[in-house]
């Protein structure tokens, strides 16, 4: 079984085996599979193969623009490419390749990069187009984040590198926050216990929409001193699964596992007393006693009544939430920044406490997205106002 996702004259198949498992794959108008994506993409998890797929059908649609095919490609052409769907205006390489859509930021740029490395590489191993995989497959010296990162960093001397990933430039973003009175004024036009539930734990957790939909109730630790023995206050496990019925998958994929009923591993983070409370009035009040597949969130109401709740529908009852509110579109990632700004704040700027309460992967990334001054804050206005003369 399988749902066409139609991109132009290449697209992408989604695939659903036999036993739930999601695969992707790239075919184009006359139903014919790409075989080295194919297989490339086989080997992937299935969210990593989701994004690669896509990339790939644009880079394949770029190279019959170009009169080229994965086997005849040469380095110069995929500098052309990078350049070609990072483009804003006409350049050295002409006309943008998207000029329909917004070009590849720097993180899509990342992907792409690391995209297209993967796929020459796994072409490499079949003896095709050996001299680009010998260009792509080079590696630099270890910088002191890497030695940092690593266990043993005095030991490291070489590190892969990858020559189509663009030059970061770093520099300071300003995510969107949640508009003001939001978390305050959303529970009251929430009807479910559910919905109360999901908005709590956004706020008090700073949890991707993926994560909470993603929850086995094995997964919540919500008494002091639980099993685990690993973190003596309520807290949960975030455990990273590829097959949940309702297609939820956590981004973070640190190692977890399941014995006697009791999960240990995954990222740990702790949870809020009004978290434990709207947990318990859902818990006690609607979820399903007979719900087979263990998970948190539920729908509840419809034919689907009972099935794990999916990240769209969760979405979805956010956006019209905020509507109703007049605050617009409500996005589950506000709350997160929002968590994220103000755990900074609270803690006096220290990046590594809010790198630790948001489960991000380092410090710097929060330093570097949320560690700017407010040009609003008092202490700011009132610096400017001692430099000027005022």
């Amino acid at each position: 079984m399988g749902r066409r996702l139609v991109l132009g004259d290449i697209r992408v198949q989604e695939v659903v085996r036999g036993d739930g498992r999601l695969e992707y794959t790239v075919m184009d108008a006359i139903g014919d599979i790409y075989e080295t994506p194919d297989r490339y993409l086989r080997t992937l998890t299935v969210g990593t193969a989701r994004t690669y797929a896509y990339l790939l059908v644009d880079h394949l649609r770029w190279l019959r623009f170009e009169g080229l095919t994965i086997e005849s490609v040469k380095f110069f052409d995929l500098e052309r490419y990078m350049g070609a769907v990072g483009a804003e205006v006409a350049g050295p390489f002409g006309r943008p390749w998207r000029p329909d859509r917004e070009p590849y930021g720097q993180s899509a740029l990342e992907v792409a990069a690391a995209c297209l490395k993967g796929l020459y590489l796994f072409q490499a191993k079949r003896g095709v187009n050996l001299d680009l995989a010998k260009i792509l497959n080079g590696s630099r010296l270890p910088s002191t984040a890497d030695r940092r990162r690593s266990f043993l960093g005095h030991t490291l001397t070489l590190m892969p590198a990858n020559p189509l990933t663009p030059r970061k430039t770093v520099r300071r973003r300003h995510p969107k926050m949640l508009p003001d009175g939001a978390q305050r004024e959303l529970p009251g036009t929430l009807r479910w216990a559910r919905d109360r539930m999901i908005v709590q734990w956004l706020g008090d957790g700073g949890f991707r929409i993926g994560e909470v939909c993603g929850f086995h109730l094995v997964d919540l630790h919500l008494r002091e001193g639980a099993a685990c023995g690993e973190c003596t206050s309520p807290h949960v496990h975030i455990c990273h699964r590829e097959r949940n019925p309702n297609r939820s998958r956590v981004k973070v994929k640190d190692p977890w596992k399941l014995e006697r009923g009791v999960i240990t591993g995954g990222t740990i983070r702790r949870v809020s007393p009004a978290m434990i409370h709207t947990y318990f009035e859902y818990m006690t009040t609607q979820y399903p006693a007979d719900a087979p597949h263990g998970m948190l969130v539920v729908q509840l109401h419809g034919p689907r009544a009972g099935e794990p709740l999916s990240t769209a529908a969760a979405r979805g009852m956010l956006r019209r939430a905020g509507i109703r509110l007049d605050l617009g579109h409500i996005l589950p990632k506000e709350f997160r920044h929002t968590f994220t700004s103000t755990v900074l704040d609270k803690a006096g700027g220290k990046s590594m406490i809010a790198k630790e309460a948001g489960g991000w992967r380092s410090a710097a990334m929060v330093d570097e997205v949320y560690g700017h001054v407010d040009v609003h804050d008092p202490t700011f206005v009132a610096a400017l106002e001692r430099t000027w003369g005022k």
